[in-house]
């Protein structure tokens, strides 16, 4: 890779972290209001108020993730390359200054509140980490195919187990908390919201007790089958040393 894609590379990084640090203070400032005895489920929500601005909050980071990776580069890939790693690092600081600043998580398989769009997501801390860890090897494949000078797409059929693969990750992480709410509510109510007060009522009943790792590695497979695909096809693609 050249200075500049170096430059670049190292200027995301140091951005992810710092908003690293941020996520995490806010995450313990809520935790010390909320849980003072140190978090657990089931959550406790204070109100639609506080509830909504944490779905704002997490919106407006991907919105900041996204604005850094535009600024990043101009080729689109490389923008998506960039967000990939800025999401990575991010994800993956906000345990360490978490562990550092309040000795948490306890081990690699304590369950955590990942995200909250469309639904809740949660999962034990390893699997988000895995996830990071293949999204950094994504935007390093395509940052250094492409300071390769040579075009970097990736196929159809690469798209394809790439969007299938994240599918059923995502299904990995926001099945426990549905199948809670499916054992009351059907799926209309659910996104209707027809009764906010007694959504949220029920929602603060809910314990992960499993995580479906079958489904959560068939998903990682399916990543990693469209990056060693997508590798093989483009070192074919390198110019030949004279």
């Amino acid at each position: 890779m050249n200075r500049q894609t170096f430059r670049t590379i190292f200027y995301v990084i140091l951005f992810a972290v710092a908003m690293g640090f941020l996520e995490s203070a806010v995450v313990i400032y809520l935790r010390t209001i909320y849980y003072p005895e140190g978090f657990a489920f089931p959550i406790k929500l204070s109100g639609q108020t506080i509830a909504l601005t944490e779905v704002l909050r997490e919106a407006a980071t991907l919105v900041m993730l996204f604005t850094v990776s535009l600024i990043a580069d101009k080729k689109g890939i490389n923008r998506f390359a960039y967000f990939l790693l800025a999401f990575a690092v991010w994800d993956i600081f906000y345990y360490i200054f978490l562990k550092l600043l309040i000795h948490w998580p306890a081990s690699f398989f304590t369950w955590d509140i990942l995200f909250l769009i469309p639904f809740i997501w949660v999962g034990p801390v390893l699997a988000p980490i895995i996830n990071s860890i293949t999204m950094i090897i994504m935007s390093m494949l395509i940052l250094w195919f492409s300071n390769k000078k040579v075009s970097v797409r990736f196929r159809f059929s690469e798209w394809l187990f790439l969007i299938l693969g994240s599918f059923f990750t995502v299904v990995a992480y926001i099945l426990p908390y549905v199948l809670h709410m499916l054992q009351r509510f059907n799926i209309n109510q659910i996104f209707s919201f027809y009764n906010h007060k007694i959504l949220m009522e029920y929602t603060m009943q809910f314990i992960p007790y499993w995580f479906n790792w079958w489904l959560f590695s068939f998903g990682e497979l399916l990543i990693f089958s469209a990056l060693i695909l997508f590798f093989k096809r483009m070192l074919t693609n390198l110019p030949q040393a004279s």
